[in-house]
């Protein structure tokens, strides 16, 4: 399973969006901006801010996250959420010969086809320590003629052999990451990919970055999770149905609450 680690964040993200925020309603220059912000006013000032749709502040807060355990295909779902920063394992100077691999639950409960996984990936393996190995020596060859000491063309061709060879690496391969999203932008990515039609994998991960940044700043994320949560789902046909079950989990005080309302 995805292992995710918060590394980092902006210090006092509440009374930075909140400081944020006020110099766009209030007369307030830079050195005066933080005067008179304590941290419940400025809990009050984010709660309005969101209320009131107010997103372009949550801006200049950030939170950068450790992220293991994730396939080639998990990486190619999350670089689709544009704003964000991603530094990922290279496959091209890595050498991927002993690659690990994540297994989709529904194979792994399955013997024959997780037999059938199995053998196709040890296939992939051999394929590619085969092809390195075949193409190495030629390109050490070619960087020694054109006068490059053996040694160094020994090493720079493994490199050059496998940036050739990793092209018949499968989409399990596992791969790490760093992600850097601001708040605006992890808002919506939990919207996206805490819906119960998200991928499992990609779920999986967007769940633990949530409990993660709620426990470093509860007030930001009050309203955080997928659409149904705050509102009706946008899915249409291709709903869930389970828009009670999702308030429930993702805000559980709130939903009590509404019951006894």
């Amino acid at each position: 399973m995805p292992t995710v680690t918060l590394i980092s964040h902006t210090p006092d993200p509440v009374r930075t969006i909140a400081a944020a925020a006020k110099l766009c309603y209030s007369k307030s220059d830079i050195p005066t901006l933080l005067d008179n912000l304590d941290d419940q006013k400025a809990e009050d000032f984010v709660r309005m801010l969101l209320s009131l749709g107010h997103e372009s502040p949550l801006e200049h807060v950030s939170f950068t996250f450790g992220i293991e355990g994730v396939s080639r295909a998990f990486l190619a779902q999350i670089t689709r959420h544009r704003i964000a920063s991603y530094s990922v394992q290279s496959q091209r100077y890595v050498d991927m010969s002993g690659f690990q691999t994540v297994v989709p639950p529904a194979i792994a409960a399955n013997a024959e086809a997780a037999a059938e996984y199995a053998r196709c990936i040890e296939q992939c393996r051999e394929s590619y320590q085969k092809i390195a190995g075949l193409l190495a020596p030629q390109r050490a060859a070619e960087l020694i003629a054109e006068g490059v000491p053996e040694k160094e063309a020994h090493k720079r061709a493994d490199k050059l052999a496998g940036e050739d060879a990793r092209f018949v690496l499968p989409n399990a391969c596992d791969t790490r990451m760093v992600v850097t999203m601001n708040t605006r932008s992890l808002y919506n990515f939990f919207r996206h990919r805490c819906c119960n039609r998200a991928q499992w994998e990609i779920h999986a991960v967007a769940d633990e970055m949530l409990r993660l940044v709620r426990g470093t700043a509860p007030i930001l994320f009050e309203h955080a999770g997928p659409p149904c949560v705050c509102g009706s789902c946008p899915e249409g046909k291709m709903s869930c149905g389970r828009a009670q079950e999702m308030r429930r989990r993702y805000h559980p005080i709130r939903s009590d609450a509404a019951k006894q309302a």
